[in-house]
């Protein structure tokens, strides 16, 4: 059930809402921050796999990869087209990805999810723990009210046989991180998804960090990107210091 401060939570506002047109300006500040990036912490050559938001393909995420793979880690996409939500071959296609980059680089993955993308890389990291290093989520719907978004008309559109009371048991279940740590990255100018719903419950393997701008830019962010580097770099992920907010 609602815990009684998530009753009152709404989507964003629609001022919020139209700043999300700051996304290109995020990616634009990204370009020109391209020398900085070498001055992020080095990647250990640790396999990652980055999962896009609804609607979003691996061209969303490519920017982000090229970040990554430039910082020394081996960047994949997930390689199932626009994500429309959780189908059973997703589900499927996505724990054999999982568990085959994991025979080849024989090590395990690090998991980011860009809003919904957070929420599947949460759930294969619940069922399949043994071959994740660490989950980081971007603006993901994964605490609070599952419909206290922008995109909900969307994702009903494509799914129309969702209805939020028949989840709502799966949705409670989901509250609780995957046995991994955890980071998730918010921001309370998000437009798409109420920021308090993007953040992780309190746990020895949680921890919540927030930066500014925009939902759409979040896998362009500056921001976004030094705090991914830092986390992805961390010799031990075991253990986190949380922020103030979380």
């Amino acid at each position: 059930m609602l815990r009684p401060h998530e009753v009152s939570i709404a989507p964003p506002s629609k001022l919020l809402l139209l700043l999300e047109m700051r996304a290109y300006s995020e990616y634009a500040r990204l370009i020109l921050s391209w020398p900085w990036l070498g001055r992020l912490p080095r990647g250990d050559g640790h396999p990652v796999l980055v999962i896009p938001g609804l609607g979003g393909n691996d061209a969303s995420t490519y920017l982000l990869r090229l970040v990554l793979a430039r910082l020394g880690y081996a960047a994949y996409g997930w390689e199932l087209g626009a994500n429309l939500g959780m189908r059973p071959h997703i589900k499927n296609s996505l724990r054999q990805r999982l568990a085959r980059l994991h025979k080849v680089h024989r090590r395990k993955l690090s998991l980011i999810g860009w809003s919904l993308g957070g929420v599947f890389a949460r759930e294969i990291a619940r069922h399949m723990p043994q071959y994740v290093q660490q989950v980081i989520t971007l603006g993901s719907p994964i605490n609070g009210h599952p419909e206290a978004n922008n995109a909900m008309w969307f994702y009903k559109l494509v799914n129309p046989r969702y209805k939020v009371h028949s989840d709502w048991g799966d949705f409670q279940r989901r509250r609780m991180p995957p046995p991994v740590p955890c980071t998730a990255i918010y921001s309370k100018s998000d437009g798409i998804v109420a920021w308090p719903c993007s953040m992780e419950e309190r746990a020895p393997n949680t921890e919540n960090v927030e930066v500014s701008g925009s939902h759409c830019g979040l896998g362009y962010n500056p921001q976004v990107i030094r705090v991914i580097a830092e986390r992805l770099a961390r010799p031990n992920t075991s253990h986190f210091a949380r922020s103030a907010a979380a």
